[in-house]
């Protein structure tokens, strides 16, 4: 058996452009496995057949047109009934299960197989039994082109980001009596399994850092279980030809208990704004537009993703610059229109939506206003929601509790004067409060928060709930009674430090995720070694951690600001930081590829730093990592179990409780990039 060998490495130390994470994945699947079949005829088309999880691992980083460029013609899904068409040949791109090797077997043996040539590509590591169970078909093993291990069993989501596709691990690993159940094992086993394809698929060797555990409960365990079960696997990755012997990069792994604000905090920016405040499926969302031939609007549906040049350019900024950038690209255009510059002399400033208009009867930038008009839409429509739910001042109060620069009397206040904002929005405001005060849900003094809020007891629960992921059981109530011990001892109520004084930023931009300090830390090499422990045994690992860590400093840590205290100031009174800037065009399409944009932006970065988060990552943290890439010159990458925005946090909080602990259900069948 041969495996994967990419001729190009991904390590930028090589010389050549630098690629990043998702880059690399789709080169992968596209080059070293489809393209390597081709042979003499390399207009032969070929058939593609996958099963229910490596149909979302192609999905994620390749669209259908790239799939057709390389040969293929047909895609097809392994169990589903297929006609045979022995005339071509078939790449399979499967799982290494029993039940696979079965069907592709069934598929390829005795006299009149399904299709002339089968090239097998497993997503992991496939068991010699299974091999050995194909070599023992005497009638197959003519008719395999070849047989290896791509390791690509995760699901790239960003540039800088992926997911295991684990949408249940909160609710399997921190529920009560979790750890009794069958399911707890299985999936941090395939957790693990798929988390390290990824270094396998890199051809990189990490340092495996994990939080450590406070206590012996299985829940707090779950990271250091994670953490070994990823480095039995990387350790069989050293047979591979070309995989590193020495370490080439850093994984941490965290789970929720690190920050539990950030899943539920208003985040401001662009994208995690669309998700939170819009009715979005996926990244998807349907917006009324005008009729083109004047009758009402019809409905349109739009996706938010990273081909979209005006997406990817705003998504990290503030909702308030979004808006303002919008602005200005419809300015833009409309100057290059007489028309609108007559209109703009007789009359006053034009507003966005008049220039939106006259932008749309410009035809030679047909498709490039069409996509302007569409965020202009949908930051319009997000502004009239914050207007119109008074979500700025909600905002502001969660940000000053984080802070400390708000106390119980102002939640109170909040709550009472307040009483006909939504019972969501009252939930997330207490669950941040119980995380900085959480003396004060003591007792019955939490029921009576909730009365006050208006909330049920269901609400309730949830807040007890954040209780299973943070702690030990020494913090658990007695007697019945309520209380969260996140952490004893505080006097300061404050959750972490202001840090606006790093950089210009918006009103309510003070936040920020731990995850940023926890990679500050660990690129300078001020990571706790208690609180974070490591499975690399090697003896030189500390040599080699200080050199790494020092070259960094040198090179590429910032500067330490001053510390100062931010004061209030207008929602348009400053500018995002530049990182979150790209190099662009003011009407926002100086690149057709964020995949080129990015290589070209940012070459021979450092050592890449993996961060895994298990039980569900947020939008403000993969926003840190495309942050810390920019300025450490280091490639972050994010990896969690799923993606969650708040509504979908709350709802797997409130399972926690709940005592039947099922695995996920099966996912039906369905092509996400037709």
């Amino acid at each position: 058996m041969s495996f994967s060998d990419s001729e190009s490495s991904s390590h930028p130390r090589d010389g050549g452009d630098y690629k990043f994470f998702r880059q690399i994945s789709r080169d992968r699947l596209l080059h070293e496995m489809l393209g390597s079949t081709k042979t003499g005829d390399s207009k032969a088309w070929k058939i593609l057949i996958m099963d229910r999880v490596t149909v979302k691992v192609m999905s994620k980083s390749c669209k259908m047109a790239d799939i057709t460029d390389q040969g293929i013609s047909l895609v097809e899904e392994l169990f589903k009934r297929r006609e045979p068409m022995p005339g071509m040949d078939a790449i399979y791109f499967i799982q290494p299960s029993k039940e696979n090797i079965v069907m592709f077997l069934s598929d390829m043996s005795g006299r009149e197989p399904l299709y002339r040539k089968a090239y097998i590509f497993f997503s992991s590591t496939i068991p010699k039994e299974l091999v050995n169970h194909i070599k023992s078909d005497s009638s197959v093993l003519p008719r395999i082109g070849a047989l290896r291990e791509m390791n690509m069993e995760y699901f790239p989501i960003d540039n800088q980001g992926f997911l295991t596709d684990h949408e249940e691990a909160l609710q399997t690993l921190y529920a009560e009596d979790a750890e009794n159940s069958r399911h707890f094992n299985i999936c941090l086993n395939m957790m693990a399994t798929r988390i390290a394809t990824v270094f396998a698929s890199l051809k990189e060797l990490p340092f495996v850092r994990y939080r450590a555990a406070k206590s012996t409960t299985p829940r707090d365990l779950v990271p250091s279980k994670l953490a070994a079960a990823i480095w039995d696997c990387i350790s069989k990755f050293k047979a591979i030809p070309n995989f590193p012997q020495t370490e080439t990069c850093e994984l941490l792994i965290v789970d929720r208990s690190v920050d539990q604000i950030a899943p539920i905090i208003h985040e401001w920016t662009y994208d995690a704004m669309c998700h939170d405040l819009l009715d979005m499926e996926g990244n998807k969302h349907v917006i009324e537009v005008p009729s083109k031939t004047g009758g009402p609007p019809e409905n349109k549906e739009i996706v938010l993703e990273d081909h979209d040049p005006v997406w990817l350019e705003l998504r990290h900024t503030h909702i308030a610059d979004a808006s303002e950038r919008l602005h200005e690209k419809m300015t833009n255009f409309a100057s290059k229109n007489k028309a609108a510059q007559m209109r703009s002399k007789e009359g006053s400033e034009l507003s966005t939506r008049d220039l939106q208009k006259i932008v749309q009867a410009l035809p030679q930038y047909g498709e490039q206003v069409d996509k302007l008009s569409t965020h202009v839409e949908i930051a319009g429509k997000i502004n009239r929601i914050i207007r119109d739910t008074g979500l700025r001042d909600l905002g502001q109060l969660e940000q000053d509790l984080v802070f400390g620069d708000a106390a119980a009397k102002d939640v109170i206040n909040f709550l009472r004067t307040n009483q006909d904002t939504s019972p969501e929005n009252k939930l997330r405001l207490l669950m941040i409060y119980a995380t900085v005060y959480p003396e004060k849900f003591e007792g019955d003094k939490g029921v009576k928060l909730m009365q006050l809020a208006k909330l049920s007891p269901v609400d309730m629960k949830v807040i007890s709930n954040m209780q299973l992921i943070a702690g030990s059981p020494e913090n658990k109530a007695k007697s019945g009674s309520f209380s969260l011990k996140f952490d004893t001892g505080k006097t300061k109520q404050a959750n972490r430090k202001d840090r606006s004084g790093d950089e210009e930023t918006w009103q309510l931009f003070r936040f920020y995720p731990m995850l940023e300090e926890l990679l500050e830390k660990l690129v300078k090499g001020d990571l706790s070694k208690s609180d974070y422990l490591c499975m690399n045994q090697s003896s030189h690992k500390e040599e080699e951690s200080e050199q790494r860590t020092g070259s960094v400093r040198k090179s590429s840590a910032p500067a330490a600001a001053p510390e100062r205290k931010a004061t209030p100031h207008s929602m348009r009174s400053r500018r995002t930081a530049t990182w979150a800037r790209p190099h662009s065009s003011d009407d926002g399409y100086s690149s057709d590829s964020v995949l080129k944009s990015a290589s070209l932006d940012l070459k021979k970065l450092g050592q890449r730093i993996f961060v895994f988060i298990i039980g569900g990552a947020t939008r403000s943290e993969l926003r840190v990592c495309h942050k810390l890439t920019s300025s450490l010159r280091r490639e972050v990458v994010l990896g969690s179990t799923s993606f969650d925005d708040p509504p979908q946090y709350i709802t797997k909080l409130k399972l926690l409780s709940e005592k039947d602990i099922a695995g996920p259900p099966a996912q039906p069948f369905k092509p996400q990039y037709w």
